[in-house]
């Protein structure tokens, strides 16, 4: 483990970084992978950055299931190597940003719970690149109903956000409350982090932009989601596009949210996604142009300082978002998909 006491060490990273970045699947890669079936794809893999982890899980998986198990594995493993990398402060903010993944497991276990999926489909979807250890996973995935599954976490930082979200979900029966509590749980930890500073600003600005993009998408599935529940009950500090009380006026008319997000510093990056949600109503989509936004956001960032924790940032995000990609890319030739759907669920800048 890298010395978290020492002094930063953002060249170092950044240069490491740089070759991996070099790596990563582009637009034609997408457009082969869309045209081939899951065993093409995986063999395509075979030949990129995912060898080790195809070539070790080839034995006992195929398919889509070996396509899943290798991407999750190479991300654990990579994001792992940035740690091994890092030092001082920046590890500390490395570490603290890849709990997102804790966050994500947490929220992919309780779908589990919620929609009766088999513990395998459960279990292949997990990324293990946050601070949860092995023994922690395994009690989560043991877990039979969804108040178990959140004793299992009564000791973590989502642990009271949960227990307090628990009477919410009961009442509703939808599980937008114990989401929006882990994501809250999960910003409020990254709050904890001391940004004054102009050599942190960047990072910041990057860091107030995932929240705003947190807020508003978990303002309109509140507002989709036929339930009173209070959107400002689930509120994320540290944005700067809504207060708690903007969030509770808004999501009671989506129109007026879409309006002022369009009014905001974000509206020239998000007028095209505004608009088809506006026209399409579809909120995968709308989700799918937040993504991409802050991807670029990130990267945009990233470039003008590159020796900067927002350097490392953007990798990171480059990186979850191909994972994502090629695994959408997988599950949709397995469901029979057509070229044109499948491409819709890409985020691509």
């Amino acid at each position: 483990m890298s010395n978290t006491a020492g002094t930063s060490n953002h060249e170092y990273v950044t240069a490491r970084i740089s070759s991996r970045r070099g790596a990563l699947y582009d637009a034609d890669d997408y457009r082969k992978l869309i045209r081939m079936s899951p065993a093409e794809i995986a063999r395509f893999m075979e030949d990129s950055a995912y060898a080790e982890e195809v070539n070790a899980l080839g034995s006992r998986f195929s398919g889509v299931d070996l396509i899943e198990y290798a991407l999750n594995r190479n991300l654990a493993a990579q994001f792992e190597d940035i740690l091994d990398w890092s030092e001082g402060k920046l590890y500390d903010r490395v570490a603290r940003y890849l709990r997102k993944f804790d966050a994500w497991n947490v929220k992919t276990v309780l779908r589990g719970l919620y929609s009766d999926t088999e513990r395998e489909s459960v279990e292949a979807d997990l990324i293990r690149a946050g601070e949860f250890d092995d023994r922690r996973i395994t009690r989560l995935l043991d877990a039979n109903t969804i108040e178990e599954a959140i004793e299992v976490l009564s000791d973590t930082v989502f642990g009271d956000a949960l227990g307090a979200a628990y009477e919410d979900y009961e009442s509703s029966g939808v599980l937008v409350p114990l989401e929006n509590a882990v994501d809250r749980s999960y910003y409020e930890l990254l709050s904890t982090d001391d940004l004054r500073g102009e050599a942190l600003s960047e990072y910041r600005e990057f860091l107030e932009a995932e929240i705003d993009f947190r807020n508003a998408i978990n303002g309109l599935r509140l507002a989709r989601s036929g339930t009173d529940i209070d959107p400002a009950e689930y509120y994320i500090d540290g944005g700067v596009l809504f207060s708690a009380e903007q969030l509770r006026a808004l999501a009671q008319n989506p129109e007026e949210l879409v309006q002022h997000i369009r009014d905001s510093r974000y509206g020239d990056e998000l007028s095209s996604a505004l608009t088809e949600l506006q026209e399409a109503d579809s909120l995968v989509a709308f989700e799918h142009a937040l993504e991409a936004a802050l991807l670029e956001y990130a990267d945009t960032l990233g470039h003008i300082h590159p020796l900067s924790v927002t350097a490392v940032v953007s990798y990171i995000l480059e990186k979850e978002r191909e994972v994502d990609n090629i695994r959408a890319i997988a599950r949709g030739k397995e469901a029979g998909l057509e070229p044109d759907e499948i491409e819709q669920e890409l985020v691509v800048l």
